[in-house]
């Protein structure tokens, strides 16, 4: 008898976690969070220190047999810090990004991990750059009004919570004075689930 509820137990949990899995489902949500920012500048003349910036917006995520398709748009705000050894630069830039994800879920019963990569299209709104040292010498980081770069990443959800951890590379090439870099982010973000279908 006590095999039998054992066995009765473990098949109704795994009919239910393939159920889970196959239905269709929707959910929309916000998010915020925090990113880590800085430059690719292998070869290059100058050096970039990482800074600390946020993010915050709204997510949605289509899903069935397993797999998402998580389309997000949120504000962003990326810092770096740049030096060639004449001058320094402490650029902000404030941008609209919308990644859209695809990816796969494990789990039931409101606990789960996900994985996800994609595109991203960023749209730069605000750019403001600081100059110290000597001002002449100075060299602007010219960064443009539209980016493309690719996020890779996972998460946890915990009932209508979510963490995730992302990995974002960016694809167009910046101009700094005579070199060409790219953005590199870490994003690290809480986001929650206001309704699901």
């Amino acid at each position: 008898m006590k095999k039998l509820i054992i066995t009765l137990t473990i098949i109704a949990a795994a009919s239910s976690f393939a159920a889970a899995q196959a239905l269709p489902s929707f959910q929309f949500g916000i998010k915020g969070g925090l990113n880590l920012s800085g430059l690719d500048y292998s070869g290059s003349t100058f050096n970039s220190s990482n800074r600390a910036g946020y993010l915050g917006g709204f997510w949605a995520r289509f899903g069935a047999l397993g797999f998402n398709f998580q389309p997000e748009i949120y504000a962003t705000s990326k810092n770096v810090q740049i030096s060639d050894g004449n001058s320094e630069v402490k650029a902000k830039f404030t941008s609209i990004d919308v990644p859209l994800l695809f990816g796969g879920k494990v789990g039931a019963f409101g606990l789960g991990g996900r994985f996800y990569t994609g595109p991203v299209v960023s749209f730069a709104i605000n750019k403001d750059q600081s100059f110290s040292g000597a001002v002449n010498n100075a060299t602007s980081l010219n960064y443009k009004d539209q980016n493309f770069a690719w996020q890779f990443g996972g998460g946890i959800d915990i009932q209508r919570i979510s963490i995730d951890l992302r990995y974002e590379a960016g694809l167009t090439k910046q101009t700094y004075g005579n070199s060409h870099t790219r953005v590199g982010l870490f994003n690290l973000s809480l986001a929650y689930t206001l309704f699901k279908i």
